[in-house]
């Protein structure tokens, strides 16, 4: 095979690679694209021009890049759940109303009182949810039963984040302290293990959601083989909650009543210093049960917010839209 010389410009080695030059300089070669180079005069090669395209032939040139780029991009879209498909129809209407009871903690208080009885109760509010019920029918029916049933009623706000959530429907035998004892009657929530049922997000203020993630009873409780949970959160604000997607169940939202939830969102919490959440980690990595008891304390609202009322308000036809008051 004959070699180009060494004053070959540096325009042609960088125009062919070395399997085009070996075609050109094989002019028996068939398959060769191009004709081979002519030396000049001065014994050098003079490059080839590369064939021209127009404009218009481009069009029909391959892009397999560009396909893939289009192929991925549509298999991500997939991926992403579409709120917009999802069927948010409220079909029930649900109103709660929040109190503070001053005397709460006071020495004078009857032994064993309920919080629904408050003697110097303080209203702060009703709030009305709606719920969604064709999405979620389990949850739906579940919590609404647990509302007609009164069983709401004297239920604590027991934790709260400023600027996220609250959280009630703690579960427990003890009325007194504000805890849950959910009615009998209520279904299995299957919806707790679907993987359908935790689409929507915690986008806005007002969101309800079954608390799964955030959910604090007993494990005695938990392993109580008729266990219902009945625990909700209700977020604040004013952002989104994107730590709460993917661990509890959005089943509705505040239709009337958002600036009781403000309210509530304002009361200072309990804050434990540095120091005591220090020894309360180290207590909870040598299994210290009392780690956990005291960390229920933590982010409880100062004030003894309660609700104090529970019902159902009956929806005449269920709408997209938050339907008024009858």
């Amino acid at each position: 095979m004959v070699l180009p010389s060494s004053n070959t410009t540096a325009t042609s080695s960088m125009a062919y690679p070395v399997s085009l030059s070996s075609l050109h300089h094989h002019p028996n070669n068939h398959h060769a694209c191009f004709p081979p180079s002519k030396p000049n005069q001065d014994n050098t090669h003079k490059p080839i021009e590369s064939p021209r395209i127009s404009r218009r032939s481009l069009i029909f040139l391959p892009v397999p890049s560009l396909l893939y780029a289009s192929s991925s991009s549509a298999l991500d879209d997939a991926n992403i759940p579409s709120t917009s498909a999802i069927d948010t129809t409220i079909t029930d209407r649900i109103f709660m109303d929040f109190s503070v009871c001053p005397s709460y903690f006071r020495s004078d208080r009857t032994l064993g009182a309920e919080l629904a009885t408050c003697p110097d109760s303080e209203p702060l509010g009703r709030v009305i949810f709606g719920l969604y019920g064709r999405l979620l029918p389990l949850t739906t029916t579940n919590f609404k039963a647990t509302c007609t049933s009164s069983a709401y009623r004297g239920t604590l706000v027991h934790k709260l984040l400023q600027g996220q959530f609250f959280v009630a429907g703690r579960q427990g035998p003890r009325r007194d302290k504000g805890e849950v004892q959910p009615p009998t009657g209520l279904v299995r929530n299957a919806e707790t293990v679907d993987p359908k049922a935790f689409e929507l997000r915690h986008t806005r203020p007002g969101t309800l959601s079954l608390c799964l993630g955030q959910n604090d009873d007993d494990d005695d409780i938990k392993l109580n083989p008729n266990y219902h949970n009945v625990e909700f959160l209700v977020t604040t604000g004013p952002g989104p909650c994107p730590e709460l997607d993917g661990q509890n169940i959005v089943f509705g939202t505040v239709l009337e009543g958002m600036d009781v939830i403000t309210s509530i969102a304002t009361i200072p919490t309990y804050k434990p210093a540095e120091r005591i959440r220090f020894f309360n980690d180290f207590a909870q990595l040598i299994g210290d049960e009392r780690a956990q008891t005291a960390r229920a304390l933590w982010d409880r609202p100062l004030k003894t917010v309660y609700i104090s009322d529970c019902g159902e308000l009956k929806v005449t036809k269920p709408s997209l839209s938050p339907p008024s008051l009858p």
